[in-house]
């Protein structure tokens, strides 16, 4: 089998430019803010050539208008609903009171498109987006059409919500999931990578942007969004990525390359994350594990899946 590194312009050689580029991998909340927007990734800002995330928020009434230009891109309601107009189209999506609560409704915008976004309520959305050539037509994705799974098992058991996973809906380049993962569980593990373009893997650029929630107790009978932290690993064998940190609600990890995992939610906080995705090659989800740990998913079949999954559904 033979492999080739695809570098942050798209072309062969080894994948630097990324790390060279990005004085930080991980961005604590508030660190890649721009203007009232908690959190703001280009491409360019993060030294590679396809993958974005914004992240907006609302006041009661408030409207939002972007124009999409290179970039394909989602509206994925992260707290709060709101009303989606894109050309001649008008979603209306339902949302969520935060990412614990249900699977969330969203929308999709093409490349150059003028986007207008309203809330009446108020909230929280985040915008996926990748760089992109191929113009689809504007699209609203359904709650209940969201295919919804369960991976790993014992503590290594989490819920993936794919909504905008490749077989799930169709866009030229971008990729987005959603992962949810009880407390105390482990997930993105075993640590895989996606750097090289192979049989078995594809080259993708990916930011990881997590949410965190305190667990009820006796003084709160709710869940505390925006309470507690977690634990996120990133590496790559020759060492010149080696990253293991704690992130909080609101932060952001880029992944230009290397091997990623273990997110590990701390017992009494639930984790969530958005996983964007995008790359040169095919639009799929194909990764390779570190081999020093990929014997871990053979003791998966002896073990059951987590009770507490899923954690949430359209319902």
């Amino acid at each position: 089998m033979v492999c080739s590194v695809v570098d942050s312009d798209g072309t062969g050689g080894k994948n630097t430019g990324a790390v060279e580029l990005m004085t930080d991998l991980w961005l604590p909340a508030g660190r890649a803010s721009d203007g009232p927007d908690p959190l703001f990734v280009s491409p360019e800002m993060a030294g590679w050539s396809y993958t974005g995330l914004r992240v907006i928020e609302l006041s009661p009434g408030e409207a939002r208008t972007l124009v999409t230009g290179d970039d394909e891109m989602a509206v994925v309601p992260m707290a709060g609903s709101c009303v989606v107009e894109c050309e001649s189209q008008r979603f209306e999506l339902r949302g969520r009171e935060h990412v614990f609560a249900r699977v969330s409704d969203f929308a999709y915008a093409p490349i150059d498109c003028e986007l207008r976004i309203t809330s009446a309520g108020g909230g929280r959305f985040a915008l996926p987006s990748a760089r992109a050539t191929r113009r689809f037509d504007p699209a609203y994705g359904a709650a209940e059409e969201v295919s919804v799974e369960i991976r790993g098992a014992g503590q290594a058991s989490r819920q993936i919500n794919n909504f905008l996973e490749p077989e799930a809906f169709p866009a030229d380049r971008l990729i987005a999931v959603e992962v949810l993962t009880p407390e105390g569980n482990w997930s993105s593990y075993p640590p895989h990578k996606h750097d090289e373009q192979c049989s078995d893997e594809e080259s993708l650029e990916e930011i990881y942007y997590f949410e965190i929630a305190r667990l009820p107790d006796r003084s709160r009978p709710e869940r505390e969004v925006g309470a507690g932290f977690g634990l996120h690993r990133l590496y790559t064998i020759d060492g010149a990525i080696d990253l293991t940190e704690s992130v909080s609600h609101g932060d952001a990890v880029l992944i230009p390359r290397g091997y990623h995992g273990p997110c590990v939610a701390a017992p009494g906080y639930d984790m969530y994350y958005l996983n964007v995705l995008a790359g040169p090659g095919k639009r799929r989800m194909a990764v390779r594990d570190d081999p020093s740990h990929h014997w871990v998913r053979d003791t998966w079949h002896a073990q059951p899946k987590d009770e507490r999954l899923p954690m949430v559904t359209a319902d």
